[in-house]
């Protein structure tokens, strides 16, 4: 769960990371400007990134201008987030900007701490064009930072004499916060020189996780409890987390119905190595009952993108025969246009071949865009045609 930059900061304070003294200003608090003095930086509080190029970093020189430019922001989006909230801190002048941030190495399974010179931009950017500006420094599960490596940190970040002890301190308290709260991530860019020789945090980014919160009172206390973040789902992602369906829109035509997690990244990468675009990822997988394989059609089909549905089946826990119910009992109350292409192979497969061939004869006209496959054919040929039929539909405008 990500945190906003504010709460973040309350963290580093509790953790005595140095960071700016700041307000929060939302459309009740507007007299908290009367604290602050100026000139201040007005950020707003979203959880996605660039928001410096999309105008939500903005100076203010007085009370007024800064009235201004929190109430411009207030109400606005930020891709599909709402700002509701703005951080207001002294401005200051700035010498260096540095990368710190403690994270999980999702290959290697280790802790590792990310320092880098070149701070103040995407780090992601700074890896693909200078990959050797990117420190990394290993450790083991449950092993701690030990002091010379903080420092042999700071020093790699051009830090020596008092300074260096210094940004070591930072780093182990960084490290520290991570471990003590089970973070995913503790990220500070920019950590930056000012020009008076602080070095502060100023900006503050930590990813928790839900699991682990439970076991930390703490933030309860300091108001930082389990949510969602809703503000970033589309409709159809909202409807589905509310089911109780993995589901993530994609920007493709081509609708995805799969059997497992698995199953349906791989469905994602076959459908684009052979030429497709897929609309969705989702996990059908885990045995669901047939009211959720219903609602997982249903947002298949009520997205306008899709003009064709992959779907397969590999039977193990999740029946075949349970998946070919939900399928035909879907079409018959729904009458769906859109086509589907799908494979059955495995557990309960000719039970569940029955109900669809009974279902053809029953229902001709509204099966009749639907194809099931055996396992005598092979996936990548299903795939293939489903992209066809996707192309033709397209083609036809509908």
């Amino acid at each position: 769960m990500r945190l906003y930059e504010y709460e973040a900061k309350n963290l580093f304070r509790r953790y005595n990371i140095p960071v700016l003294d700041s307000i929060l200003v939302d459309n009740s608090s507007f007299n908290e400007l009367d604290k602050v003095a100026y000139p201040v930086v007005v950020k707003a509080q979203v959880f996605l990134g660039g928001r410096g190029k999309a105008g939500f970093v903005q100076f203010a020189q007085n009370r007024k201008e800064a009235e201004k430019k929190v109430a411009n922001m207030l109400g606005k989006k930020h891709g599909s987030f709402t700002i509701e909230k703005v951080l207001v801190e002294r401005r200051i002048e700035i010498d260096r900007e540095l990368y710190v941030s403690a994270a999980i190495d999702r290959l290697k399974h280790e802790p590792l701490m990310i320092a880098s010179q070149k701070g103040g931009v995407e780090i992601e950017v700074v890896a693909r064009k200078d990959p050797s500006a990117i420190l990394k420094y290993y450790f083991k599960i449950g092993a701690k930072l030990p002091d010379f490596q903080a420092r042999n940190i700071a020093s790699d970040l051009g830090f020596t004499g008092a300074a260096m002890s210094v940004c070591a301190d930072i780093v182990l308290r960084v490290f520290t916060l991570f471990v003590h709260l089970e973070c995913k991530l503790v990220e500070i860019n920019p950590l930056v020189v000012a020009h008076d020789g602080r070095i502060i945090a100023l900006d503050a980014k930590v990813d928790l996780d839900e699991d682990a919160m439970f076991r930390h009172h703490e933030l309860k206390e300091m108001g930082i409890v389990a949510r969602h973040e809703i503000g970033e789902l589309t409709k159809r992602e909202r409807v589905a987390k509310a089911k109780g369906i993995p589901y993530v829109d994609l920007d493709g035509d081509i609708g995805v119905f799969p059997g497992g997690a698995g199953f349906g990244i791989a469905a994602i990468d076959l459908i684009q190595h052979y030429g497709g675009k897929p609309a969705n990822f989702m996990d059908s997988g885990g045995a669901p009952t047939q009211e959720k394989l219903r609602a997982m059609l249903g947002l298949l089909i009520d997205n306008p993108r899709v003009k064709a549905i992959f779907g397969a089946r590999f039977g193990g826990i999740s029946r075949c025969d349970d998946w070919a119910k939900a399928v035909v009992q879907y079409v018959i109350e729904n009458k769906p246009k859109k086509p589907m292409i799908m494979r059955m192979a495995g557990n309960m497969e000719e039970a569940g071949r029955k109900i669809l061939e009974q279902a053809k004869q029953e229902h001709q006209e509204l099966f009749k865009n639907i194809k099931i496959y055996a396992y005598d054919t092979p996936i990548e040929e299903v795939i293939k045609e489903t992209i066809r039929i996707a192309k033709t539909q397209r083609d036809a405008g509908n």
